[in-house]
C-alpha cells in the first residue's frame, strides 16, 4: 500500500538504496566493468558462402563473360576481393563439396565421388567434423538451402546432423536434376509442392529455395549466423521462369534444342533432364535469376545494417557441364582453360571465387595466391577463433583477404576423380602434372603442363622434363590414403 502511494518516489529511494549497498560491497565497480568488457566484445561476423553448380570460370561477367551481364555478383567482386587462381575439390559435384565441408582434398575426404564402388550414393561419416559444427562451436545459427548431395534424410551424413540447425532444398543429388520437383525437404521432411503435380511446372525451387534463405536471415539478424547456400543454378537441366527466358529468347541465336524426358518417363524428375528448345536463352535466363537472387541478399543485409558486418563469399563447385543441352563453347564458361566438368584439366577445376565484407576486404582488389575448397575451412575457423580439426589439409587465406598478416603457402594442391578409369592431378607452383585412365595400365596417360608459360594446357612438356615427372609422381602418390568405399590404385608405378 505505501509502495503504491509513495508511486515513483519510492520507486527511486529503492533504486538509491541498492546503488549504495552495491557501492559498499564493491560490486557495482564489477558490474561497471562486465558492460565495459561487453560494449569492447564486438560481434562475430555474419558469413553467407554461395555455391553455384557447374558454374565455369568464365560464366560472370567480371570474369569475361560476354553474352550477358551479372552485376550483383560482379558487385561483390567491386567491393571485394577476386581470386584468379582458386579451385573446386575436384570436379563433380558430391566430392568437391565434401572436400569443402571437411577441409580436405579429395585424397583424404570421406567422399571422393557421386557415388561408391558398390554404386549406392556415398555419405559423410558422423565422425567427421564439417565448417558447420565449427560454426556451432562458436556459437552461430547455421543453415544450409540448395542441393546437399552428402547423406541421406536419417543418415550420418543428414545436414541436420552435420552442424545445420536448418536445412532446406533437395537432399538427393539425382532430384535435384529438376527445377520443378514434386517436393523438397525441409529439416528431414518432404515438403510436398503440389502446385507441382502431376506433371505441372508452378513452382520453381529455387525461387522457394531463395525464399527460405531470406527467411533465415531475417530471425538471425540479431545474433551471428552461417548460410552455405549450394544453389542448383545453372546445373544440367536448362529451365527458368518465363519472365527470364522472355528477356534472351531470340537474342542468343542460334539456338541449341535439347531433346529430353518428358512426363510418363521412368526417370521424369526423378533424375532424367527435361526438353529445352531455347537452350542458350535458357542458360542465361538461370545465371541472371541467380544474380537477382545474390542482389536481394546483398540489399537484405544493408536493410538491417549487416553489410558491413557480413562476408559474404561466392564460388562454384566445378567446371562448366555438357548434360542437358548446355553449351559452354557458346558461352565461352571456361573462359581460357581446356577442359570441362569431369576434367581435371584447369577447365573442370579453376572456378571463380569473389569475396565481400566491407571495411575489412579493400574493395576493387584481385589476388593471384593460390587457393582451394580445403582451404575455407581454416579460414573461417580462424575468422571466429575455433580450433581447425588436425586432419586438413587447408590454409587460411584470412590473411589474404584482409591484406594483413602472414599468408602461409601450399607446397602442392592435389586432386582425383573416380570416374572414367580413374584421373589424377597435382599443382606444384607452375607445375600441373594429369594423369588420365589411372586404372588401366595399356591407356594410361601422364601430361605435364607449365602454367605459367601455358595455361590453357595445351603443350605436355613430360618428355622434356623427366626428372620433374617423376618429383611429381612421388608426391602425388604420398597425396592420398585408402578409402575403402572409393577403391582406388595406390601407386601408379
Amino acid at each position: 500500500m505505501i509502495a503504491q502511494w509513495l508511486g515513483p518516489v519510492y520507486d527511486r529511494r529503492v533504486s538509491l538504496i541498492v546503488l549504495f549497498v552495491l557501492l559498499l560491497t564493491g560490486s557495482l565497480d564489477q558490474v561497471a566493468a562486465q558492460g565495459a568488457n561487453s560494449a569492447k566484445a564486438p560481434r562475430k561476423p555474419n558469413i553467407i558462402y554461395i555455391l553455384a553448380d557447374d558454374m565455369g570460370y568464365g560464366d560472370l561477367s567480371c570474369y569475361g563473360q560476354q553474352r550477358f551481364q551479372t552485376p550483383n555478383i560482379d558487385r561483390i567482386a567491386r567491393d571485394g576481393i577476386q581470386f584468379m587462381q582458386h579451385y573446386a575439390g575436384t570436379a563433380v559435384c558430391a566430392p568437391s563439396r565434401s572436400s569443402l565441408m571437411t577441409g580436405q582434398t579429395t585424397g583424404y575426404t570421406p567422399i571422393r565421388g557421386n557415388s561408391t564402388g558398390n554404386k549406392k550414393p556415398a555419405s559423410l561419416p558422423d565422425t567427421v567434423i564439417t565448417i558447420a559444427e565449427l560454426m556451432k562451436q562458436a556459437g552461430y545459427a547455421t543453415g544450409a538451402f540448395g542441393k546437399w548431395g552428402l547423406g541421406a534424410v536419417g543418415s550420418e551424413g543428414d545436414p541436420n546432423k552435420q552442424g545445420f540447425d536448418e536445412f532446406y532444398g533437395y537432399i538427393s543429388q539425382g532430384l535435384a536434376h529438376s527445377y520443378y520437383p514434386d517436393f523438397l525437404v525441409h529439416n528431414q521432411q518432404k515438403v510436398i509442392l503440389e502446385k507441382n503435380l502431376p506433371d505441372k511446372k508452378v513452382e520453381y525451387a529455387p525461387d522457394l529455395i531463395h525464399q527460405q534463405v531470406l527467411h533465415f536471415i531475417d530471425k538471425n539478424r540479431d545474433r551471428p549466423f552461417f548460410i552455405y547456400y549450394p544453389t542448383t543454378i545453372p546445373h544440367a537441366e536448362l529451365a527458368a521462369p518465363e519472365k527470364y527466358m522472355a528477356r534472351f529468347r531470340g537474342k542468343l541465336l542460334p539456338e541449341k534444342t535439347f531433346k529430353g524426358v518428358s512426363y510418363g518417363a521412368p526417370n521424369y524428375k526423378k533424375g532424367g533432364y527435361e526438353s529445352q528448345p531455347e537452350g542458350h536463352a535458357a542458360f542465361a535466363a538461370m545465371i541472371t535469376l541467380l544474380d537477382h537472387q545474390v542482389g536481394e541478399i546483398l540489399d537484405r543485409l544493408k536493410q538491417y545494417g549487416l553489410d558491413d558486418h557480413t562476408l559474404v563469399i561466392f564460388s562454384s563447385d566445378n567446371g562448366p557441364h555438357l548434360e542437358g543441352g548446355a553449351d559452354p563453347e557458346y558461352f565461352n564458361s571456361n573462359g581460357p582453360y581446356r577442359g570441362y566438368k569431369r576434367d581435371l584439366y584447369e577447365g573442370g577445376i579453376r572456378e571463380p571465387m569473389l569475396a565481400r565484407w566491407p571495411g575489412h576486404i579493400a574493395a576493387g582488389s584481385k589476388t593471384d595466391r593460390i587457393t582451394a575448397f580445403w582451404d575455407v575451412m581454416p579460414t573461417l575457423a580462424e575468422l571466429v577463433h575455433v580450433k581447425t580439426p588436425a586432419n586438413t589439409q587447408g590454409l587460411s587465406f584470412l590473411p589474404t583477404l584482409l591484406g594483413k598478416g602472414t599468408q602461409k603457402e601450399h607446397d602442392h594442391l592435389y586432386w582425383e576423380f573416380h570416374e572414367f578409369g580413374g584421373r589424377q592431378a597435382i599443382r606444384k607452383g607452375r607445375w600441373k602434372y594429369i594423369v588420365y585412365n589411372v586404372l588401366n595400365k595399356e591407356k594410361r596417360k601422364a601430361q605435364l603442363f607449365d602454367l605459367d608459360k601455358d595455361p590453357g594446357e595445351q603443350e605436355d612438356i613430360a618428355l622434356q622434363y623427366p626428372d620433374v615427372v617423376k618429383e611429381l609422381q612421388e608426391v602425388m602418390e604420398q597425396s592420398r590414403v585408402p578409402a575403402p568405399q572409393f577403391p582406388f590404385i595406390e601407386s601408379l608405378k
